[in-house]
């Protein structure tokens, strides 16, 4: 199976899950999860919330940024991943005056 973000519509979000600024995405949706390459632009978050039924695992690209983890401060650098287990609460900000470019997977279980 290829999936081809390329032709894909990109989709701009403020304020995602009551954070600040916007955030940029494209988006593949199966049974199984999502796989959305975005953008946190700067100065912009990815607010508090829980993962009820998923992991959430966020690779690192380009940028730089932090994941707060139930509570535990993790630095977000390029070729770092950040995951938020099922059960768990987790926000991210982009700390840098470039995008923070992520690869996130969705693991629904």
């Amino acid at each position: 199976m290829l999936i081809n973000f390329n032709e894909m519509p990109e989709r701009t979000a403020p304020g995602m899950n009551n954070g600040i600024g916007e955030m940029t995405a494209r988006m593949y949706m199966g049974n199984g999860g999502k796989i959305i390459p975005c953008r946190i632009h700067a100065g912009g978050s990815i607010g508090n919330h829980k993962h009820e039924t998923s992991d959430d695992i966020n690779y690192v690209l380009s940028g730089t940024g932090k994941a707060i983890c139930d509570g535990e401060l993790e630095i977000l650098t390029p070729g770092c991943c950040h995951i938020c287990k099922k059960g768990s609460q987790h926000s991210i900000i982009n700390t840098g005056q470039d995008d923070l470019c992520l690869l996130t997977i969705v693991v629904e279980r």
